[in-house]
């Protein structure tokens, strides 16, 4: 799948990373492609490709939000449009927000995405390290069913953690109650960033 991806902090870094050794065409999006583009070449190799927003869009499967939560509603303003028929995996975090998500502005602003809520769940160790004392770690997501959800689902395993679907969009709230789970046991209890979960079932 040719992925891209915006917003290249923690997340972004090691998501990108991951789908690459799994054989995805990455592509980052940055409003400032020339001044980002020693970085991203730093963390993905020489050959990795840096886009503007608009272009990175242009011909993805998937598009991965890592930015900033508030800064979601106004790249989705600009650039809505562009993502119709794409599996967008929202994995930016509100935290000043009166939600952590802003699926009401996806929804609004970009009404064609096949819109999934993902990779917010966790600290970004354990996306670059997915397994914890010999056991893969869950991702809890939410979004459409049927194909997109195929996508969403090997997106998900490519990273190397184990999907854990928990129903469509109006989800969203279940899994940012597991987002602030982990913000209170790891950092609010002092527990660690190396905290993940794992659903168990006969």
């Amino acid at each position: 799948m040719r992925v891209a991806v915006i917003g290249f902090g923690n997340i972004g870094r090691t998501l990108a990373r991951a789908w690459e050794r799994a054989g995805h065409q990455v592509v980052v999006g940055a409003r400032d492609p020339a001044s980002a583009a020693a970085e991203v070449r730093s963390a993905l190799g020489g050959t990795a490709a840096v886009h503007t927003v608009a272009d990175a869009l242009a011909g993805a499967d998937a598009v991965l939000l890592a930015l900033p939560g508030a800064a979601v509603p106004g790249l989705l303003r600009d650039h809505g449009a562009a993502l119709a028929g794409v599996v967008l995996l929202d994995a930016a975090n509100d935290v000043g927000g009166s939600t952590l998500h802003q699926a009401e502005a996806v929804a609004t602003l970009a009404p064609g995405a096949h819109a999934f809520r993902a990779f917010n769940t966790l600290g970004w160790e354990n996306l670059a390290e997915p397994v914890i004392g010999g056991v893969t770690a869950d991702l809890i997501f939410c979004g459409p069913d049927g194909a997109p959800r195929q996508s969403a689902e090997r997106l998900i395993a490519d990273v190397g953690l184990r999907p854990v679907y928990v129903g469509g969009a109006d989800a969203a709230d279940v899994v940012d109650g597991v987002a602030k789970l982990w913000f209170a046991l790891a950092l609010g209890q002092g527990r660690g960033r190396r905290l993940a979960f794992k659903v168990l079932e006969p």
